[in-house]
């Protein structure tokens, strides 16, 4: 008689996630104190986002490993923060579950910097049931007027089942009544 654990395949040694977020000053990026733990440690870097915020650098990994890979990244982090060198932290998570029935759409959005902006934005897809994968805004002066501007780079993913003409009308619609000049485009690979 088979037990119900045989016919479901195990995990392989190298399906652990550590996801760390570490922020230090400029110039010296955590990205190279990081990569290196990463690689010392036997795992793999599969994912990572590096900005400039304010000054300070902030990188986001996603290290990938053996159980036991993992732990000894984990001491190794730990030790690292202690030195003072940035600040860090980490949690164990799973890897990106792929998702097929999303299409992937850019929106960019240029305006006169105001608060609230960026939550109206991002309220109109949540509302919408529309995931931002990737979102880069920043603030920056006009050089002809030297107003306050606000600017948006945003990845969202839109289920395959909804229409994407009545979306985009109800996004520009939305952005006409802000005040926003705004485009959402297919993502071209």
């Amino acid at each position: 008689m088979r037990t119900p654990d045989e016919g479901a395949s195990r995990p392989t040694s190298n399906e652990n996630h550590l996801l760390i977020s570490a922020f230090g000053t400029a110039p010296n990026s955590p990205l190279v104190a990081l990569s290196k733990r990463i690689s010392e440690c036997g795992c793999n870097l599969a994912e990572a986002r590096v900005a400039l915020l304010g000054n300070e650098l902030s990188v986001l990994a996603l290290a990938q490993g053996a159980w036991d890979a993992i732990a000894k990244l984990e001491n190794a982090l730990a030790r690292l923060e202690r030195s003072g060198e940035m600040r860090l932290s980490h949690f164990r998570t799973g890897p990106r579950q792929p998702q097929s029935n999303l299409l992937p759409y850019i929106v960019e959005v240029i305006a006169a910097d105001k608060p609230g902006v960026l939550f109206q934005i991002a309220e109109f897809f949540a509302q919408q049931q529309i995931t931002i994968e990737q979102l880069h805004s920043t603030r920056y002066r006009a050089m002809q007027t030297g107003a306050d501007m606000f600017s948006a780079q945003i990845t969202i993913g839109i289920p395959n089942t909804t229409h994407i003409a009545a979306l985009r009308d109800d996004f520009l619609e939305f952005c006409d009544g802000l005040n926003l000049d705004a485009i959402m485009d297919p993502m071209k690979f």
